[in-house]
């Protein structure tokens, strides 16, 4: 011990002042780093912070699948133009834009998007639907595309602009059924708008990909990945997204799911690092309804299953929505 204090006492004082600056700089300036990462990670993630952010323009070009995707579903709205209405709604003060392909049918599936995506990432997953005899429409979720709005809400204001697009279907277009498809966001969207008891009884059935069980979850396991997980850097987001959205990060569809009454088709891959497949087969297991079915698909990104295995893709989706042709007479 008194080697120890004779050591302390050898060192100079200018030397315990430096280190005790530059112990007190770390200390403090490892809260204030944590709280400016974590608003630049929540304002690049899930807020818009200029008009030609998440535009009608392909999110990743960078990526030759979702260039593929882009490619063929443009292919397919540009042959069908002639069908094309454009169609805008009003909720909460906010415009919100679409397009609506009407084929002359009573029926028609609304594609629900991600996040980034506008409604023009819509087009490459109507493909099956139209070919099955279903009206599309796709649209601008809040903060993309033409449509107002800064934040996204990871599903939860969307979710009451998917219920106006309905009323909107109902009572312009006379359709008489809706199928909602959701990717991601998009499907926590769908779950949360059809748990909700102002959703009209005309939506009819629900198919998801990539469906996470809350969005902190799924932000966890993408900071995991790009290695941005630094301790307590996650509960500064999550209070980015209260703050600004009034909404929380650790509720999602596993919290909903169990109300869900209409028949559900769930799509997932086994390889998705961000909606992770444990919480994928719990979300079914919850799931009220009992007409549903989960579809694994071996390989696969998020949100990317049916560049991956469009046969199999393409087959689910027609067969879920057979089901409905009995009750319009088809």
């Amino acid at each position: 011990m008194d080697t120890l204090l004779q050591f302390f006492s050898s060192v100079p004082t200018l030397v315990w002042i430096i280190l005790g600056f530059l112990v007190g700089s770390g200390i403090l300036m490892y809260p204030i780093t944590l709280i400016v990462a974590s608003n630049m990670v929540y304002n690049a993630t899930l807020r818009r912070t200029s008009p030609e952010k998440w535009g009608r323009v392909p999110s990743f070009p960078e990526d030759p699948d979702s260039m593929k995707m882009d490619g063929l579903g443009m292919e397919w709205a540009e042959a069908h133009r002639d069908a094309m209405k454009e169609v805008h709604v009003v909720r909460d003060g906010v415009n919100l834009y679409g397009e609506y392909y009407d084929f002359g049918h009573k029926r028609a599936v609304m594609i629900l998007s991600g996040r980034t995506e506008s409604l023009r990432y819509g087009y490459f997953f109507a493909i099956p639907y139209a070919e099955a005899g279903w009206n599309i429409l796709v649209v601008d979720p809040r903060a993309h595309g033409k449509s107002d709005g800064e934040f996204n809400t990871v599903g939860f204001e969307e979710s009451l602009d998917d219920i106006a697009w309905v009323k909107h279907l109902r009572d312009c277009h006379g359709v008489e059924q809706v199928i909602f498809h959701g990717i991601c966001i998009g499907a926590a969207g769908g779950v949360y708008a059809l748990t909700n008891p102002d959703c009209p009884d005309v939506v009819k059935g629900l198919v998801t990909e990539g469906m996470f069980p809350n969005f902190g979850e799924s932000m966890k396991n993408h900071l995991i990945e790009r290695k941005k997980m630094m301790w307590g850097l996650y509960p500064l987001i999550r209070g980015c997204m209260r703050r600004h959205t009034g909404h929380s990060m650790d509720y999602g569809p596993i919290d909903v799911i169990h109300r869900l009454e209409v028949p559900l088709l769930m799509l997932h891959s086994k390889e998705d690092p961000y909606s992770t497949p444990p919480y994928a087969q719990k979300l079914f297991d919850l799931a009220g309804t009992p007409e549903k079915r989960l579809v694994w698909f071996e390989h696969g990104r998020h949100s990317m299953l049916r560049i991956t295995d469009t046969e199999r893709y393409d087959t689910a989706v027609k067969e879920f929505v057979g089901q409905f042709d009995t009750a319009l007479h088809i």
